[in-house]
């Protein structure tokens, strides 16, 4: 399943790792000892996701997705899991087809219904009481 999404979206997800990697990795992490270069690496395979996402819709204009800032704000909106980032991005693609913008930038990323994982949360938690 996962090597189909990364073959679908034409990024190599590296979600395999050994044990030993996993709990080094932990340990860095929960020290506060993370290095600059798995950051580095971290930014560079997201923008590398979010320039493939952009290259698959079929819109006229180009989307600035994978610049710097544009990523913080999608990957901040969608909680940082690829499947609602793939949710928010193809609502916004159809609110940049709609508007006749043919493009995702900051507008139709306002115009589009998405509501992420918290806000759906709230709505959910509200309809209870």
């Amino acid at each position: 399943m996962i090597a189909q999404i990364g073959d679908t979206i034409r990024v190599a997800l590296r979600a395999v790792r050994t044990v030993g990697q996993r709990s080094a990795q932990r340990s860095r992490c929960q020290a506060g000892k993370s290095s600059r270069k798995a950051t580095a690496r971290l930014a560079a395979d997201g923008c590398s996701l979010l320039a493939s996402f952009a290259t698959s819709f079929p819109l006229r204009g180009p989307s600035p997705i994978a610049a710097a800032e544009m990523a913080r704000n999608l990957l901040t909106r969608s909680e940082g899991t690829i499947g609602e980032l793939a949710h928010l991005l193809t609502d916004a693609a159809v609110a940049a087809i709609e508007s006749g913008e043919e493009a995702i930038n900051q507008r139709t990323l306002r115009l589009s219904r998405y509501a992420g994982p918290t806000e759906r949360r709230r709505l959910f938690e509200r309809e209870l009481t």
